[in-house]
């Protein structure tokens, strides 16, 4: 892969301004003084005074609030980014706040029961009152694998959850302190202990690595600017690197088995351009005859008579079903059709941690 001949171009136009940056702080802050001193805690320990100034007393957060990174097709390499493994796994924030630490999809729906093992790992941790942000995966071999993970509901799956920021700590909003100074003051906080991890990054070498993830049969990366605060919502403080096709659909139909096929033949795909759902596309790959059954019975209590699709003129499928726009798919393919279609669309799970109404299609 051919190196940027110019890297500060490249950085320029996938990066908010610096000015940006010191608006969106003090949005975070509640206030344009960007310096003022507060006490900092016995963990801020080696923060100079203008990383403690951004130090903010904070109860525990309620809600995820998780930041979202921007898919990015470009690719380049700088010592002012870190360059991440993008995990294939169900995000999680992590929250403890003097008593049992509460684990919380991107969407706020609990996933303590289904990751006991996660909480109690947390939970047994030394220091009692933090936010981290992660990942909790299940791996296929060297891979992490969503599909795998998926299985969880019908055997016993190991899982890990990779922790990849700090967001408060001992009574303290940190978000608006630099990355690299976060990942810090993280390493500190935790030991990580049974299946919890600390994400590894490398410095600066984004396209080397990227070149290595897509060897290695990785989803991909994730770029994040080194100086950047934790934002609530998507930014180009963190971009997305694919090595395949790979996004979230809407199912809103589905057609009728064939032959010993059983519950359904496939699927009927879609994504929200503002308040219209556009077909995308069918997927009847990826099932196995316990996922065909789930499926099957939750589409079964969602039947509608007429379609949620903006364009189901455009839909030639015959013998459809078609049922109201509520569960979400994990879907990789190879590629988009110059008409918006999937071309080798593979069925990897179903997700609950996205609320249809937000599944857009990924530029």
């Amino acid at each position: 892969m051919p190196r940027a001949r110019t890297t500060v171009q490249r950085v320029q136009l996938s990066a908010p301004r610096d000015e940006d940056r010191d608006a969106l702080i003090a949005a975070m802050r509640g206030s344009r003084d960007l310096h003022r001193p507060w006490a900092a805690p016995p963990t801020a320990a080696g923060l100079d005074d203008a990383q403690r100034a951004l130090l903010a007393p904070a109860p525990a957060p309620r809600n995820a609030a998780a930041m979202k990174a921007v898919l990015a097709k470009e690719r380049f390499s700088d010592p002012d980014w870190i360059f991440e493994r993008k995990l294939d796994g169900v995000r999680c924030v992590a929250i403890r706040g003097g008593g049992p630490v509460r684990l919380l999809s991107r969407n706020d729906l609990s996933l303590n029961s289904r990751y006991p093992e996660m909480a109690a790992a947390l939970d047994s941790e030394a220091c009692e009152r933090f936010a981290v942000d992660g990942e909790i995966v299940a791996f296929d071999g060297a891979k992490t694998s969503f599909a795998r993970l998926a299985q969880r509901g019908q055997h016993h799956v190991p899982v890990f959850y990779y922790v990849f920021d700090l967001l408060w700590l001992e009574g303290y909003d940190v978000r608006a302190l630099p990355l690299r100074t976060r990942k810090r003051l993280l390493r500190g906080a935790l030991t990580f202990p049974d299946g919890v991890r600390l994400t590894p990054h490398r410095n600066g070498a984004g396209e080397a690595l990227f070149e290595e993830a897509c060897r290695k049969g990785w989803e991909g990366l994730i770029a994040k600017r080194a100086d950047s605060p934790y934002t609530e919502r998507r930014s180009r403080y963190w971009l997305k690197f694919k090595c395949e096709q790979g996004q979230e659909l809407v199912i809103g139909g589905y057609t009728e088995p064939r032959g010993s096929r059983t519950e359904f033949g496939a699927l009927l795909l879609g994504y929200y351009d503002d308040a219209r759902l556009l077909y995308a596309g069918k997927v009847g790959t990826g099932f196995d005859q316990a996922t065909l059954r789930d499926i099957g019975s939750r589409l079964r209590s969602l039947t509608r008579s007429e379609p949620s699709f903006e364009d189901a003129s455009a839909i030639r499928e015959r013998n459809v079903t078609w049922v109201k726009p509520e569960l979400v798919a994990q879907l990789g393919f190879s590629e988009w059709t110059p008409h918006g279609r999937l071309r080798h669309p593979r069925f990897l799970g179903l997700r609950d941690d996205k609320p249809a109404r937000q599944v857009v299609r990924e530029q």
